[in-house]
C-alpha cells in the first residue's frame, strides 16, 4: 500500500493525520500495515514485548514502564510478567482522546535502569541500522519501533538521557520536556525527582504533536502543574539570529572522533541557518554522572522496595542483575553514616548544576552539543563494565539534574551508524527548542536515509 510513492509505514504522523482527513487510506489500512510489520520485524529485532491488533486510531507504541489498563505491562521484569493494570496511565488517557491507539508495549531495560536495551528480562533489543549493535537504553524497544517504522509514534521515559540516546543511536527524534510539563501518574517510576515521559517520533513535528496531545496537569502529578501552551507553526520560523551556547565541556576529551566531526559540522549548518554560536561553560558538567548515579540509584531504592513480594506475588530473587546493582548502590548511598558524605553532596552538586545552566542561558538561548560520546556499540561490548556503559550517559544527565528540556535529532553518520544532536533549552522552552531543531531538520539532505529492512507483500 502507498501514498504518494512512499509505503504507508514511512508516513509522518502529521502525513498520515493530513492523508486520513482527505481519506486516502481508512484507519484500518493503517493498522493493519503497521501491525503486519510490527509482527514480521519483532522476530528479528525484537522491540515489542507486546503486539496488539488495534483496527482504528493512530497506531502507536508504548514504552512498557507507563501502565496500560489491561494490557500487560512488565518494566522489562520478570516480577511483573503477568502484571495487568486496572488503570491506564494520563499520558494513554490523553492520546486515546486524540483518536491514538496502543500498537504494542516495547521492550527496555529493567525498570528503566541501562543504557543500552541489554537489560531487559525479556532479551535484548536490536538496533535497526546494524542487528548486532545496541539502540540505546532505556528506551530501547520504543526507539527501535520507530526507527523501523514499526510505529507511527512512540512513548518513552527519560530519567537520565532514556529517551534521547535511543533516539540517537537510532537515527529518529527524542524529546525529553520540561521536568513538571507532562504527568507521570501511571509511569511506573524509577528516580522520581528525574523521570519525564516523552515522545520519540519520526520528525520534529511529529514530536510537537505528541508533545502537544500528552502535556498537562491532571490533578494526579503534584509536580506537574503547568498548562502548555504551544505553536507548531511557530516552530517554522526561521532561526536568524538565535544564539547557540556550545559547551566547550562537551567537545573535549573522551568523544569519538567520527561523532565530533558530525557535531562540528551540524553546527556550522546552524550557524549557516543565521545562528549565532557562542563558546558557553558549564564547570561542573564533570561532576554530572557521579552526582546522578548516587541520586538516581537512592530513589530507586526507596521506589522498587514496593516490589516485597506479596504484592505482585513475585520476589526480590527475579531482579536482574543492574537492576540488584542499582538498589544496593542506592542502599548504600542513603545508609546511616553514608547518607552526608553521598546523597547530601549529591544534591549540592545538582544545584551547581542547575546554577551552571541559568548561567550559560544568559548568554545564550539554546545549548546544542553531542547526545553521546559514542554511536551504538556492539551488543555485549559493556555489559560486563558497569562503568563504560554509566559513562555514556555524560551528555544526557544534566538535562534531568537541572530539569530542563533537551531533543535529540538526527545529524548524520559515523561509521554507518547514526549520530544524534542535541539540543537544551531553559525550562518550559520546548517551543523554541522545537524550532531550532525543526529548522535544523529540514536543512539537512540525509535525513530522509531509513534502516534497510523489508517486509514481503
Amino acid at each position: 500500500m502507498t501514498h504518494k510513492n512512499m509505503e504507508i509505514t514511512e508516513l509522518t504522523l502529521t502525513q498520515i493525520l493530513k492523508a486520513l482527513e482527505e481519506k486516502e487510506f481508512s484507519e484500518e489500512e493503517l493498522n493493519s500495515a503497521y501491525v503486519k510489520r510490527a509482527q514480521v520485524l519483532n522476530a528479528g529485532l525484537n522491540a515489542y514485548v507486546t503486539v496488539l491488533e488495534p483496527y482504528e486510531g493512530i497506531p502507536a507504541a508504548i514504552k512498557d514502564v507507563i501502565v496500560t489498563k489491561d494490557v500487560k505491562t512488565t518494566a522489562g521484569s520478570k516480577i511483573l510478567e503477568n502484571f495487568l493494570p486496572p488503570y491506564s496511565a494520563t499520558v494513554i488517557d490523553k492520546l486515546e482522546s486524540h483518536n491514538v491507539s496502543v500498537l504494542g508495549k516495547t521492550n527496555c531495560d529493567e525498570f528503566a535502569m541501562g543504557s543500552s536495551g541489554e537489560n531487559s528480562a525479556y532479551g535484548v533489543t536490536h538496533n535497526p541500522w546494524d542487528t548486532g549493535k545496541v539502540p540505546g537504553g532505556s528506551s530501547s524497544g520504543s526507539a527501535a519501533a520507530v526507527s523501523g517504522d514499526m510505529c507511527v509514534f512512540a512513548l518513552g521515559s527519560d530519567t537520565g538521557g532514556s529517551i534521547r540516546q535511543p533516539a540517537s543511536f537510532c537515527g529518529v527524534v527524542g524529546l525529553k520536556p520540561t521536568y513538571g510539563l507532562i504527568s507521570r501518574y501511571g509511569l511506573i517510576a524509577y528516580a522520581s525527582s528525574l523521570d519525564c515521559v516523552g515522545p520519540i517520533a519520526k520528525s520534529v513535528e511529529d514530536a510537537g504533536q505528541v508533545l502537544e496531545w500528552i502535556s498537562g496537569p491532571d490533578g494526579k502529578d503534584s509536580n506537574c502543574s503547568k498548562s502548555f501552551t504551544f505553536s507548531r507553526e511557530k516552530i517554522k520560523d526561521g532561526i536568524k539570529g538565535l544564539r547557540v551556547g556550545v559547551p566547550k565541556e562537551y567537545l573535549g576529551e573522551g568523544l569519538e572522533e567520527g561523532v565530533k566531526e558530525t557535531i562540528k559540522s551540524a553546527l556550522s549548518k546552524l550557524e549557516s541557518l543565521g545562528a549565532e554560536l557562542i563558546y558557553v561553560d558549564l564547570p561542573h558538567s564533570e561532576y554530572a554522572i557521579a552526582a546522578y548515579y548516587i541520586i538516581a540509584t537512592s530513589e530507586a531504592s526507596s521506589n522498587l522496595a514496593r516490589l516485597d513480594g506479596i504484592r505482585f506475588g513475585g520476589n526480590r530473587d527475579l531482579f536482574g542483575a543492574e537492576v540488584k546493582r542499582r538498589i544496593m548502590l542506592g542502599t548504600f548511598s542513603l545508609s546511616v553514616g553514608y547518607y552526608d558524605d553521598y546523597f547530601a553532596r549529591a544534591a549540592k552538586v545538582r544545584t551547581l548544576i542547575i546554577k551552571d545552566f541559568e548561567k550559560a542561558f544568559k548568554k545564550c538561548d539554546i545549548i546544542a552539543g553531542p547526545v553521546s560520546p559514542t554511536v551504538a556499540w556492539n551488543i555485549g561490548a559493556k555489559v560486563n563494565d558497569p562503568l563504560a556503559m554509566y559513562l555514556s550517559d555524560i551528555y544526557t544527565v544534566p538535562a534531568n539534574l537541572a530539569g530542563i528540556p533537551g531533543i535529540s535529532v538526527p545529524a548524520g553518520f559515523s561509521d554507518g551508524l547514526p549520530v544524534g544532536l542535541q539540543f537544551l533549552g531553559p525550562k518550559w522552552s520546548e517551543e523554541k527548542l522545537l524550532q531550532v531543531a525543526y529548522n535544523y531538520e529540514q536543512s539537512a539532505e540525509w535525513n530522509k536515509q531509513k534502516p534497510n529492512l523489508t517486509v514481503s507483500p
